[in-house]
């Protein structure tokens, strides 16, 4: 008969496997450069919830750029009551590329943040990044499109390390601290030192701008997956989160890649339906182009909030033909074929009970940390976050149960 903690630390691997955070990017301000309020936010947020044709899930989480809020000067961003008042996960984001005295004050707004908003914030951070594609753009290629300044590889490690310093012993303590880059700056060893410093790598990825290789349409999703596979070669075992990929709507042609309503939706169909439910995604972006539309455009509704996007969101069309067979080795050489769309299941039982830092109502299982010297690819001492539906886990353990008998 299984212990319980065999059984429960089944339900947290399949927790792993089930379910993921989906969610867009959102800046602080309008294109007009006016700061978001939070009635700004709330109304983005809402938005993205009620999207007609969503996935499974929805899209219930935002990444952040920064954390002060526009026209201050170290006060917390308004996105987080606008998060919690719509119980909308959040991807954190520390911007590096200022300098010393602007990211102490990105400290401070984060510091300012747990204690006003306490275990409300703790209970939907998925994670912080410190940084956005700072490598990037300190690198041959970004220097070459006059991108805006970046900060260094030791730099980047330095200011996450003050971030995990920060939230220790706090609510956020145990969130995973990481950076977001470029698939170019990951693959790139000089960099190495931030990929040391990361409890997970945030991947932008977008063929629309490979202009030197064969980008059209028809080879986008093929330029992602060999840029999201180097990613994650360079990773060394860290999780490869998405936190930034999308197809323009409009705008100029880059090489071969054509912007177009019908060319965003083959992106999203091919590259985003895959990703939902499995991988924690952040796509850019929802809208972009309030007050004015920005060359090119991504985002997949117009200046003006609406819930109707400008192409069908649904994915049932590419995931025909996609389930993937797999099962679960059980300590008792039992074995529960599982059938679920567009994942692969771990094969071995983990052998220790990962401790349940969250239950949101509506069945939702966090797993906000791991103990050091597991069997599992999470590095000793790194936290990770696991994210998943309760209600499948048990069942499958519940089927589990019956199969093996007392």
């Amino acid at each position: 008969m299984y212990q319980l903690s065999q059984l429960a630390a089944l339900a947290a691997t399949l927790s792993t496997v089930m379910g993921a955070y989906q969610g867009f990017n959102y800046g602080s301000s309008f294109t007009n450069g006016a700061a978001k309020q939070q009635s700004d936010f709330e109304a983005e947020f809402r938005t993205a919830q009620g999207l007609v044709g969503a996935p499974a899930g929805g899209f219930t989480s935002a990444r952040l750029y920064t954390m002060i809020q526009g026209g201050t000067v170290n006060a917390p961003i308004s996105a987080i009551p606008a998060a919690i008042a719509t119980r909308t996960s959040l991807l954190l984001g520390l911007w590096a590329s200022a300098g010393d005295a602007a990211f102490a004050n990105e400290l401070q707004a984060l510091s300012s943040a747990i204690q006003q908003y306490g275990t409300a914030l703790g209970g939907l951070v998925a994670g912080i990044s410190v940084g956005s594609e700072d490598l990037y753009r300190i690198s041959p290629t970004g220097i070459e499109n006059k991108e805006n300044p970046g900060a260094a590889p030791l730099t980047i490690a330095h200011c996450i390390r003050q971030v995990r310093d920060m939230i220790a012993h706090t609510t956020l303590d145990g969130v995973p601290v990481g950076h977001v880059d470029t698939w170019t700056a990951w693959v790139n060893s000089s960099n190495q030192v931030v990929v040391d410093a990361s409890d997970f790598l945030g991947f932008d990825g977008y063929p629309y701008f490979q202009k030197t290789q064969q980008n059209d349409i028809g080879h986008s999703k093929s330029l992602f997956d060999d840029a999201l596979g180097a990613t994650k070669a360079a990773s060394q075992g860290e999780p490869v989160w998405i936190t930034e990929t999308g197809f323009p709507l409009s705008g100029k042609p880059m090489g071969q890649a054509v912007p177009s309503i019908a060319n965003a939706k083959y992106y999203w169909d091919q590259v985003g339906c895959p990703l939902f439910g499995s991988t924690n995604v952040w796509w850019y972006t929802m809208q972009d182009s309030a007050l004015t539309t920005p060359n090119p455009s991504f985002g997949l509704i117009g200046s003006t909030l609406t819930t109707t996007p400008l192409f069908d969101l649904s994915c049932n069309s590419s995931k025909l033909g996609q389930t993937i067979s797999s099962s679960i080795s059980l300590p008792s050489e039992a074995s529960i074929a599982l059938s679920h769309s567009g994942m692969s299941m771990a094969s071995s039982a983990i052998t220790f009970l990962a401790p349940v830092s969250s239950l949101a109502p509506n069945g939702t299982m966090t797993v906000a940390s791991l103990p050091s010297g597991t069997s599992t690819a999470v590095n000793s001492g790194k936290a990770s976050s696991i994210k998943g539906s309760m209600r499948d886990a048990i069942a499958v353990v519940m089927m589990a149960m019956a199969l093996s008998g007392p």
